[in-house]
């Protein structure tokens, strides 16, 4: 049985106007975009809509205008969780939770620093779940500006307390994702992988979906995964291997290369960003994602795939 979070969840990307001014024209486009491609959900206001660039308001107004765009059609969850002070922390956590997002995506780092123990963690995370008892809560272990992973003993009282729905992995370790499959296994608790190279086999540990960068490229592959690893596992495992191999695109200047190719082959936007030169999208990178979208159409006839 399906968990209510599953499946496939891109991590929305910011659209800027030239101007650098958040384009919410493009927002709407892109929601539409994520939609038809097969996206269960999707991650606003996150790492990818470089939400540690955004001011304030313009998280909360990102959130917004994800959710008119969506309109009901499937689950957006946000985070925006930047703050480094606790108090600050509650106020931009309670101020998303206003906007209707079904569930408040906390950031592992910004529970504990480098070296802090779970003490620390434990002693952050109560607190703000204390200061906003109403409000339904996930965790990303967010690798800027640091990567903080979270215990297995956190993980043990977060199913057991029913703290958390949604939980983005970024661990990258076959141990770790074994482990906590097994904890969260039977519970109500939504475990997803970031890691493209390892979401086949977390998915048969018993993952319940893919929440990462390169479903601004490919979603509806990713998707196909989803629905039928288990039904073609050959299949699934050359698809693996391909989604590995162009999953190195991540490392091209991102999130420019993703704007770039959502603007030249789905949802109308500028390139810019505000945390990344544009102009270290050079040709090389740019004919690389356009061998990424040649053999992604053949993947897509192979399987069937209708856009």
């Amino acid at each position: 049985m399906e968990k209510v979070y599953h499946g496939c969840y891109p991590t929305m990307i910011t659209p800027f106007t030239e101007a650098g001014k958040v384009d919410f024209k493009a927002i709407a486009g892109l929601v539409d975009w994520y939609i038809q491609h097969g996206a269960h959900g999707i991650f606003a206001v996150c790492q990818s809509s470089e939400m540690f660039f955004l001011s304030p308001q313009e998280k909360i107004d990102i959130a917004k205008a994800v959710l008119d765009a969506n309109a009901g059609r499937v689950r957006i969850v946000a985070s925006g969780h930047t703050s480094d002070s606790p108090e600050q922390q509650i106020d931009e956590l309670g101020h998303m939770a206003e906007t209707g997002v079904e569930a408040v995506v906390l950031v592992s780092n910004r529970l504990a620093g480098r070296n802090d123990g779970d003490d620390v963690f434990m002693s952050n995370f109560n607190r703000i779940c204390n200061a906003l008892p109403d409000t339904v809560f996930g965790l990303y272990e967010c690798p800027y500006p640091f990567l903080k992973l979270f215990s297995d003993d956190f993980l043990r009282f977060a199913v057991k307390e029913r703290k958390l729905v949604f939980v983005k992995d970024v661990s990258g370790s076959d141990a770790i994702q074994r482990r906590r499959a097994e904890i969260a296994k039977g519970s109500d608790l939504s475990l997803f992988n970031a890691h493209t190279d390892s979401v086949l086999p977390s998915l048969r540990y018993g993952y319940d979906g893919y929440n990462g960068i390169m479903a601004n490229y490919h979603l509806d592959l990713y998707r196909w995964l989803y629905d039928n690893f288990r039904k073609e596992p050959a299949v699934s495992e050359e698809l693996q291997d391909y989604l590995s191999i162009t999953s190195m695109v991540e490392a091209r200047c991102y999130p420019v290369s993703a704007k770039w190719f959502q603007n030249e082959y789905g949802a109308r936007m500028s390139i810019n960003t505000r945390s990344r030169d544009v102009s270290l999208l050079n040709e090389g990178g740019i004919n690389e994602l356009r061998a990424i979208w040649r053999t992604t159409e053949s993947w897509r006839k192979r399987l069937g795939i209708a856009i």
